[in-house]
């Protein structure tokens, strides 16, 4: 949405008045530029962590909240080509019920996939403040790892972002060949 030179701008000009709204449009990028220019001492380091955390977990509550309205939203017609039925639901459900802190870590972590998670986690109508709790669990020590390469490597956040992008791109590859093996392996157990 915005460059990484953009958002550097849009930071010093506005401050951590900004850094929230982007934090949760643009995520790691944002925390790299914000701990950067906290090494510069533009800003507190503590509170560019702060800010980015609960920025993090408002937007994750976002996709929580679609997930949730999602399925009921859609028509049946709609729900029946998305390959969403009752009993899919139901058993996203009891997913969620017995690896929901599980998934929601490892999608958290791998950031490519948590877009779906947290959508999975709302249609399974996980409970809310479990949601949050595991999902913070995961939010802490990731923003952790992104203000240190901010405040430590942030001069080169051009990079960086190209790093994000690529090892994010790497970890979606490798989620969607683990489903893939997953699935393979399952339909031989069966067949």
């Amino acid at each position: 949405m915005f460059g990484a030179e953009a958002v550097l701008v849009l930071l010093k000009l506005h401050g951590l008045s900004l850094l929230a709204p982007l934090a949760v449009l643009e995520g790691p990028i944002v925390t790299v530029i914000a701990a950067y220019l906290a090494s510069l001492a533009f800003f507190d380091v503590r509170l560019v962590y702060l800010v980015v955390v609960l920025a993090d977990l408002v937007g994750d509550s976002i996709f929580y909240g679609l997930g949730r309205r999602g399925p009921g939203l859609l028509s049946q017609r709609w729900r029946t080509r998305f390959g969403v039925s009752d009993a899919r639901l139901e058993a996203l459900k009891g997913h969620f019920i017995k690896q929901g802190g599980r998934t929601l870590v490892v999608g958290k972590l791998t950031h490519s996939a948590g877009m779906v998670v947290l959508l999975a986690a709302g249609a399974a109508r996980m409970p809310f403040w479990r949601f949050l709790g595991f999902n913070l669990l995961a939010t802490l020590p990731k923003s952790l790892v992104f203000v240190i390469i901010g405040y430590t490597l942030g001069r080169a956040y051009t990079a960086i972002d190209g790093w994000i992008f690529r090892v994010s791109f790497a970890l979606l590859v490798a989620t969607l060949v683990a489903i893939a093996a997953w699935f393979l392996y399952r339909r031989g157990v069966r067949g």
